[in-house]
């Protein structure tokens, strides 16, 4: 764990996390997640529910605190199987683990992506872009910017280039839900790593 480091601003990132109910502001947003801010109870008092603190227990899968749905295909670079269609951006809905952190009306209107809201709206996860646990500083080749680490169980590459995101131009090279995206020549690309 480290803390957030990256110059570029954040749009999105809300001041303070949400609490349970989607409304009430809560714990201020510091500059490191922990744990359980995504592992909790799912009714855990901290966030405004009745129930203990820490991962024990959840309805949610991987002892999540909230709604988290990621994106699945049969094989890498195939179409999605579990699309999120209609999109339900509430605070109970497919992106609510999401949303706890970020306002999703930022990010369904492009303020830090151009294809946030074509991908959100098509009914893919942020899972399939964005990695849940951070981007450590292991690998001299990766930036950590905006999280970006493709899930590789969903992603392929795209023919004999690697998968990856180039910052710059907010393209991608790689083969998702069966289309082949070609990333752009403007500067180098951030080559990632499997997830």
């Amino acid at each position: 764990m480290h803390d957030r480091s990256s110059p570029y601003p954040q749009p999105s990132l809300r001041p303070n996390m949400l609490d349970l109910d989607g409304s009430r502001q809560g714990r201020v947003m510091g500059t490191r997640i922990l744990c359980t801010d995504c592992h909790n109870s799912d009714d855990n008092r901290e966030f405004g529910g009745a129930g203990p603190n820490g991962p024990h227990g959840s309805k949610y899968p991987h002892i999540l605190e909230r709604r988290y749905d990621m994106s699945q295909a049969p094989a890498p670079g195939l179409p999605i199987t579990n699309l999120n269609l209609p999109p339900n951006l509430s605070t109970t809905g497919n992106y609510a683990l999401c949303a706890k952190c970020h306002d999703l009306s930022i990010v369904i209107n492009n303020g830090s992506f151009k294809e946030h809201a074509r991908h959100i709206n098509d009914g893919f996860s942020c899972s399939g872009c964005h990695t849940a646990h951070g981007m450590g500083s292991l690998v001299a080749t990766l930036s950590g910017e905006r999280m970006v680490n493709f899930d590789t169980n969903v992603v392929a590459p795209n023919g004999k280039n690697p998968i990856s995101y180039e910052r710059a131009t907010s393209s991608c090279s790689l083969t998702c839900h069966g289309h082949a995206h070609t990333g752009s020549s403007s500067g180098p690309p951030i080559r990632i790593r499997p997830m």
